[in-house]
């Protein structure tokens, strides 16, 4: 059974979905996972939609959201911080440890890209989230863009634009748009794989924004509780130094896999070894355990 739902964050209103097993009977609760999107995506994107399902088949409650400024949440479209994410994502922690289905203190976060950054710092600032998967994800903002604009002109370019954004907004009080590829390049080849309604256009803040977030100072916190890091070995957006280097600053228990047949989108349906690393990790790490009303 799927449910829109709507919570708050802050004074914002965040819309989103909630997945609930169909053998899931009166007086259970469940242990839950929040499927967080991607970079300017939203809740609806197949990349979100397939592991919501795939989850909630495997027994577990489901959450899946539109951050602010992006899909039918409140906020300034096109206009994402980092640490305004990790906000929506405690106050979906939150949502779900008030529904009687989800066991309060067995939630986990899974997230792909900016959505794995963001569950593993939220992972590593509120110990109420108990296991974290991150695919593709990254650590440190200015090392991922350093490796996302590699030559001296691409460099230049966008920390021109950061600059640019800056003065935009110090002159006006308004913040400057830019184009989605300007902050984060996609090769041509993978940019079919952006879900409908994903947002084109950003402020030069967002990207500001990403540049000083650095999930990998926190991920040492999420311990003991478990984490997992998956990376394409040859991933063409994200460096695969970023989950390398989260791996290393991780206390235990913590796996890391890094696969070569894949690309920066892991989580497609059709990924079956991606999808028996993840089946088989939880099954060890955060296996679907009834609770009942005594």
């Amino acid at each position: 059974m799927e449910e829109a739902v709507t919570f708050k964050s802050g004074d914002l209103n965040i819309s989103g979905v909630v997945h609930i097993p169909d053998d899931l009977a009166a007086g259970e609760s469940r242990p839950a996972i929040i499927v967080l999107h991607g970079f300017g995506s939203r809740k609806n994107a197949g990349n979100v939609t397939g592991p919501a399902a795939m989850f909630c088949r495997w027994g577990y409650v489901v959450l899946r959201f539109d951050m602010r400024g992006c899909g039918d949440s409140d906020g300034l479209f096109g206009h994402l911080l980092c640490l305004d994410q990790v906000e929506d994502t405690r106050s979906a922690l939150t949502f779900l440890q008030s529904r009687p289905e989800v066991d309060s203190d067995r939630i986990g976060l899974v997230g792909s890209s900016f959505g794995a950054a963001v569950a593993v710092y939220t992972g590593g600032v509120d110990d109420r989230v108990r296991a974290v998967i991150s695919s593709g994800g990254w650590g440190n903002g200015e090392r991922k863009f350093r490796g996302q604009h590699p030559t001296p002109e691409m460099w230049d370019a966008f920390t021109k634009m950061l600059a640019e954004g800056k003065k935009h907004r110090e002159e006006t009080g308004e913040p400057l748009f830019v184009d989605r590829y300007a902050i984060v390049p996609i090769p041509e080849h993978l940019r079919n794989n952006m879900p409908s309604g994903s947002v084109q256009q950003f402020t030069a803040d967002t990207a500001q924004g990403m540049m000083d977030f650095t999930a990998e100072d926190v991920i040492g916190n999420i311990a003991p509780n478990p984490v997992l890091l998956l990376h394409s070995s040859v991933d063409s957006v994200t460096p695969t130094e970023q989950s390398v280097e989260m791996f290393k600053r991780a206390g235990q228990p913590t796996d890391l896999h890094l696969t070569a047949d894949t690309d920066h989108f892991m989580m497609a349906e059709s990924n079956t070894r991606v999808i028996n690393i993840i089946q088989d990790w939880l099954v060890k790490y955060f296996p679907v355990n009834v609770t009942t009303d005594a």
